[in-house]
């Protein structure tokens, strides 16, 4: 099949090129025409109390309240009562009320709105009040708002704007460009060829570019949250190239043993492209793993991540081997002064003499990288799921500055409130006892205010706004949420058949938390049993897939644990560009384990099969473990430097999300490819001997067979060069 669809390929390239070309540039047209807009929800989160707050929200006459909450933050050396800034500000307000669709504005100078301005009457805040709408129609809003402040021109007034509605969308794009520079450099010094180099690049572009117009389209459809787009498009960039390097050197190596150009991409797509479609199949079927959470957003992300990651795939077996009929035997052209060189003989290599050094030692090695790994994973036992706020934002975003001056005026806690929601299923809420539930949570420690209660026209339901005296990313935040939960407000409510909930978007990103940290385990456990089974079934072994479900796990929770120290804990974040410290984003563990699991599994099916096959050759697991080593470490560490290079490329921008995503791949891949593939491989495979590859009969038997090759051809009757598999990647 995969011979026939290259070779197809490589001889209609014409039409396969003009094919893709349409491909993208119809999917790009109708996604920007017909997708939808990208929505970030995390208050859909069934069984949960902020979904229970949110639902009478809903029903009961407080729709402008279900959406997010923005402030319009404003402060005066005249002070904010002066008459001419009150009287600019209360248009201001009566504007955005008058031209936003549902949305509301409590105003401080409205009765009872003195608690919005601060002791010393400088600074003071507006609560913008929003109905929920998609991500598209929520930047509209706060861009309509932010000009309507514009328009405003008191002297000495500083108007700024808190709320995620209000970030500064700046410098998108630099750190997929950056990271692209990068890939371009490691090609360069890999293959030492220009042309060479062209064709992983221009392959990941096709299948990114049709990635993410699939994204826009899938907005259409269902919940796509707002940073999936560059998330997808990191990952995207990173497997495309390494998936097309693969096969453009597994094609070098085929002209070199002599081959036609036809018969080398065949033999590239049969072997390489394997490879790329088990690896890609492995990463796409983790991410649709994350299905199992039952969370729209999540299950938005995983599908917007697995599509880019399909259209990768299919250019690399496609796309690829047209380029390539194209390029034939003038691959090398362009090339730089050190392509010639070869050290690819296994035996000359750095690699083999370094597997060496590791089999004369193997307990010391094994145990020194072992204790070394465990030690980057012990921060993972004080992991705090969250979500970031304001804070860590950059300062010259309005956001940061807004929150700065509702904690310089008011505290922390006014950038997180909550909304305590209480209902009546038959007749009148009782004020009388939520009057005193008010009083209760004003004496509670954590609560800076409590609003009373305020009704709904019908009298049903009532809401209490709380806030609290820490902010919203803030474990104390978190523990006072439960707090509420657990005591308070039942205490206050005593008999009453009320049903009163704690929610807002700060308690609901509480829940997402607890939602996905509880779910958590059951995902990664799914992730690891699917490891082990389909290695167990490639290299027909127990020991070899239980000691890559272990190594795997150390890789990533060393990768965590380095996260959280520089993220949550604030090692060496001013170094890396990272402002504050908070939370671990909720959801970046599963993408990282989903992604890192893919690539590893890539890496391990690299390496073993070539030690796997020396072994059946010989019978020698010493010489098969170095000459597997030798001929693999080179590309793995070529495929492996791209990836740090695009992921780590993301550190460098602003947004706190993608710094962490992309710190935490970067770092998970640099483990794998180095610490964990060549010394902990060697020293355990080398300590295990033969009993790696032990398999009881009656399992061989009832296994099905996984080729992760295909039958190689037979080689030209006078090859410059051995013949070799598509393991056997050599240093071009």
């Amino acid at each position: 099949m995969l011979k026939k669809l290259a070779r197809t390929s490589y001889r209609r390239r014409w039409p396969v090129v003009i094919i893709w070309v349409i491909l993208l540039a119809g999917l790009l047209a109708i996604g920007a025409g017909a997708g939808g807009s990208f929505k970030t929800e995390f208050g859909s989160l069934p069984g949960t109390e902020s979904q229970a707050a949110l639902e009478i929200l809903e029903e009961r006459g407080f729709v402008e309240r279900t959406g997010d909450q923005a402030q319009i933050v404003f402060t005066s050396e005249a002070g904010v009562q002066d008459p001419a800034v009150e009287a600019a500000m209360t248009d201001l307000f009566a504007a955005i009320s008058a031209e936003i669709e549902q949305s509301s504005v409590v105003s401080p100078y409205e009765p009872g709105g003195e608690r919005q301005i601060s002791a010393d009457g400088t600074i003071a805040y507006a609560e913008v009040n929003l109905a929920e709408r998609s991500n598209e129609e929520y930047l509209d809003a706060g861009e309509r708002i932010r000009e309507l402040g514009d328009a405003v021109a008191v002297e000495g007034l500083q108007i700024e704007y808190g709320g995620n509605i209000f970030i500064d969308e700046t410098g998108g794009g630099s750190s997929e460009f950056i990271g692209l520079i990068g890939a371009v450099i490691i090609l360069l010094i890999a293959f030492g060829s220009v042309l060479a180099m062209g064709l992983p690049i221009g392959t990941a572009l096709f299948g990114v570019g049709s990635g993410a117009a699939l994204i826009l389209l899938a907005t259409r459809v269902m919940d796509i949250p707002d940073f999936t787009m560059p998330a997808a498009i990191m990952i995207g960039i990173g497997v495309g190239i390494d998936y097309a390097l693969f096969i453009v050197t597994r094609f070098r190596q085929g002209l070199r043993e002599g081959r036609a150009p036809e018969d080398a991409a065949v033999l590239a797509i049969d072997t390489a492209g394997r490879a790329v479609l088990f690896a890609g199949g492995t990463v796409v079927i983790s991410l649709l793993g994350m299905f199992a959470m039952g969370l729209s957003m999540i299950q938005g992300l995983a599908i917007g991540a697995s599509a880019t990651v399909l259209m990768t795939m299919v250019a690399s077996v496609t796309l690829l081997p047209a380029l390539l009929g194209f390029a034939r035997e003038r691959i090398d052209k362009l090339g730089l002064p050190h392509r010639n060189s070869d050290d690819t003989r296994s035996g000359q290599t750095i690699w083999h003499r370094w597997s060496r050094v590791i089999q004369r030692r193997p307990l010391p090695f094994a145990l020194a990288g072992l204790v070394f790994l465990l030690a980057l994973t012990i921060p993972v036992f004080s992991m705090r799921l969250g979500f970031s706020d304001a804070s860590n934002r950059p300062e010259t975003d309005t956001t940061r500055r807004a929150y700065d001056l509702l904690s310089e005026g008011f505290g922390p806690g006014f950038n997180g409130p909550f909304l305590v929601a209480a209902e009546a299923e038959n007749g009148q809420v009782d004020l009388a006892t939520l009057d005193g539930l008010s009083q209760q949570l004003n004496q509670t420690e954590g609560v800076a205010y409590a609003s009373p209660p305020f009704p709904n026209e019908a009298g049903d339901a009532a809401i209490i706004q709380v806030i609290p005296t820490t902010g919203p990313q803030d474990a104390e935040t978190e523990d006072l949420v439960h707090r509420l939960r657990d005591g308070v407000v039942d205490e206050a409510i005593g008999e009453s058949s009320m049903e009163v909930h704690v929610g807002g978007i700060t308690a609901a990103t509480v829940d997402f938390a607890d939602f996905t940290g509880d779910r958590m385990p059951i995902f990664f456990g799914a992730v690891l049993i699917l490891s082990f089974l389909l290695l167990m079934m490639v290299f027909r072994s127990l020991l070899v897939p239980v000691k890559a479900v272990i190594m795997n796990l150390l890789s990533i929770g060393s990768a965590f644990g380095l996260m959280i120290a520089v993220f949550q804990w604030g090692w060496l974040n001013e170094a890396l560009g990272v402002s504050g410290t908070g939370p671990i984003e909720a959801w970046a563990p599963m993408m990282i384990f989903a992604v890192v699991f893919g690539l590893s599994m890539d890496y391990e099916v690299f390496l073993l099969s070539r030690i796997r096959e020396e072994y059946d050759r010989t019978g020698d697991n010493a010489s098969a473990v170095a000459d597997g080593l030798a001929n693999t470490a080179r590309v793995i560490t070529a495929a492996a430097a791209i990836m740090i290079v695009v992921f780590s490329s993301f550190v460098l921008g602003e947004d706190r999300d993608l710094q962490m995503l992309g710190f935490g791949l970067a770092v998970a891949v640099l483990i794998d490819a180095t610490l964990v593939r060549l010394v902990l491989v060697p020293a355990t495979m080398e300590l295990l001997g033969k009993a790696n590859w032990w398999l009881p009969g009656w399992l061989n038997r009832i296994l099905p067979a996984v080729h992760f090759e295909g039958e190689p051809e037979s080689p030209p009757a006078t090859p410059a060069a051995a013949p070799r598999t598509v393991a056997q990647v050599s240093g071009e």
